[in-house]
């Protein structure tokens, strides 16, 4: 037999990789650039194939089976606009750091720059959405590619990485060698492992503090769920309390006393206040991003702060620290913890009574409370009643984007990292169904709800097609306002009640097209029958539209204005904090 005949297509040598690195199903969408690697995939059965509908959503069900997971999500699109369809995926999965390798077709090398049917520079277009990107352009390059793409997606601070496949290169043909583990690249090797005298350095600060808080995100969820362990651990023996981001959410269990709740734009008063009054301020895997800080100049003025983040470009870049710190959330807690214990410091725990008692006082102002009474559901009593249902069964959350988004989030408790998936960085409407198609195909016996609003959930609701294709019983639960209620709430309070383009005036009736499409569709209006609504919603097997009718009026408080400091929050329809200042500098709104 001659070389050439037991040589293997690119297409075919791709499949292989995908299979080295133990990829087992992949999000995506066929088209003639790629027809090669479809008919690979239709010649084996190790990998699974998931056909959506949409490219976008082939992206953020792979950041949902990502994100559940802790695994690298994988997306298969055509070239031109099945690559174009993907960027907002691609975006949203670097601005929130979710792994994802997406393999893009390309038209043949020798027609690229030739503007030939279905072209597009998708290395150009991609590469400011990517954590980085690949042209592959000859066959014997494709494996190593592959390979190498994988350990970017998933090493450091994780993020997307697009491989661009001409189809020349998938149709030659070259021999398959495996890779050597672990693969290693010549010029990316980010640092893991954290300075212990810059810990050291951490711990003296940290014994000394009077006011301080643990700020934690998204990246000590990325470094798996031992970091969350020693998380809850290290914040336990200090004896702090402690904050996430939304991003963070899950990493610290919210049941625990030592929370105080998300931080932020829509966060706690308390969370806020005490990031506002803090001395001492523990930032492990978060960014500092604008939704967090609101006011720079305002934001935690009297703090040393520690910023611990495995991204040395997110260190700096918005706020200034006063002990930097490159590292993994994970290490640098196990080393942490070990310091700690070692040291025994001695902290001023008179100072930290009395920071915990002013804490108490902030969260006596009860900034979530509401009023259910009426004829009308409030979105706020939606979800409680929601998470009375589920809390003790094996769940996942996604959301869409809006106000249904921050209820969610206040509302919503979550005792363990990877069960919430929300689009942070990026804001990406039409997130939320597909992500929960991504989950639900990761944990298929498990119970998925996207929490949604009526205009979110209709940016991809054609996935509604592949939930009935793979019988997957992901839950829409829809708070249905009739408005783009972020939109609206912030024209109310910022532009005089100006509702331009905010009203949804067409808007489908949702049981009908649940049943269009295969699916379950329940419609509740009346408080008194959300909970039968509800445990309905549970029992049936297959996909479900609930479609809740909430209160039209209500805004999502507290709020921090865009830019405004943490003490300005509002907190319900007609307050605007007064701000109060102790002799010692300290806010007490």
């Amino acid at each position: 037999m001659k070389p050439e005949e037991s040589a293997t297509t690119g297409a075919d040598l791709l499949v292989k990789a995908l299979i080295d690195e133990e990829v087992e199903v992949v999000f995506g969408y066929p088209g003639g650039a790629v027809l090669p690697i479809y008919d690979s995939l239709f010649k084996q059965n190790r990998l699974r194939h998931v056909l959506v509908r949409h490219e976008q959503a082939a992206v953020h069900a792979a950041e949902g089976y990502a994100r559940s997971t802790g695994k690298v999500g994988v997306v298969l699109v055509t070239s031109g606009p099945g690559a174009t369809n993907a960027v907002t995926g691609l975006t949203d999965a670097l601005m929130d750091s979710i792994p994802i390798v997406c393999l893009t077709g390309q038209v043949p090398t020798h027609l690229i720059g030739n503007d030939a049917f279905q072209e597009a520079d998708t290395t150009g277009i991609t590469r400011p959405c990517t954590k980085h990107n690949y042209l592959v352009k000859a066959v014997a390059d494709l494996p190593r590619t592959v390979h190498e793409a994988f350990y970017v997606a998933r090493s450091g601070r994780p993020g997307p990485v697009v491989i661009d496949l001409p189809k020349d290169v998938l149709m030659n043909k070259h021999d398959y060698e495996a890779p050597q583990k672990p693969i290693e690249h010549k010029s990316y090797k980010p640092v893991t492992k954290p300075d212990r005298r810059l810990l050291e350095e951490a711990v003296e600060i940290m014994a000394k503090a009077k006011r301080p808080i643990f700020y934690t995100g998204g990246g000590v969820i990325n470094s798996g769920p031992k970091a969350s362990r020693l998380l809850a651990q290290f914040v336990h023996m200090t004896g702090f309390p402690i904050t996430n981001t939304l991003m963070g959410l899950g990493a610290f269990p919210a049941s625990d006393p030592q929370f105080v709740g998300m931080l932020g734009m829509h966060g706690t008063y308390e969370a806020n206040l005490a990031m506002y009054n803090c001395d001492v301020l523990i930032d492990i895997g978060a960014r500092f991003d604008d939704r967090i800080t609101g006011k720079l100049a305002e934001f935690s003025p009297n703090s040393k702060k520690i910023h611990i983040d495995i991204d040395p470009s997110s260190i700096n870049k918005n706020v200034r620290v006063d002990l930097p710190i490159v590292g993994d959330a994970r290490r640098a807690l196990k080393g942490l913890i070990d310091i700690w214990q070692k040291r025994m410091p001695r902290t001023d725990q008179k100072a930290l009574d009395a920071w915990w008692k002013q804490i108490g006082e902030w969260r006596g102002r009860n900034c979530l409370a509401y009023k259910q009474d009426g004829e009308t559901i409030k979105p706020q009593y939606a979800l409680e009643r929601l998470y009375h249902h589920i809390k003790d069964r094996d769940h996942y959350i996604t959301t869409e984007v809006g106000q249904h988004q921050m209820w969610a989030a206040q509302f919503l408790k979550f005792e363990q990292p990877n069960r919430w998936m929300t689009s942070g960085g990026l804001g990406t409407m039409g997130y939320g169904f597909p992500a929960a198609l991504g989950v639900q195909i990761a944990h298929p016996d498990a119970l998925v709800i996207d929490v949604a609003g009526e205009a979110s959930i209709m940016m991809n609701i054609q996935e509604l097609s592949t939930a009935a294709q793979y019988r997957l019983p992901v839950k829409i639960f829809i708070l249905n306002n009739q408005y783009m209620g972020m939109v609206r709430q912030w024209q109310e309070l910022l532009h005089g009640g100006r509702y331009s383009e905010s009203y949804s005036e067409a808007l489908p009736d949702f049981v009908k097209l649940a049943d269009a499409f295969g699916a379950t569709g329940l419609r509740c209006t009346d408080p008194a029958k959300l909970d039968e609504t509800i445990q309905q919603m549970i029992a049936i097997k297959g996909p479900v539209i609930v479609d809740v009718a909430v209160d039209k009026a209500e805004n999502c408080f507290p709020m921090i204005p865009s830019g405004a400091a943490h003490y300005d929050m509002l907190l319900g329809p007609a307050d605007r904090a007064a701000r109060a200042v102790s002799e010692e500098g300290m806010v007490l709104v």
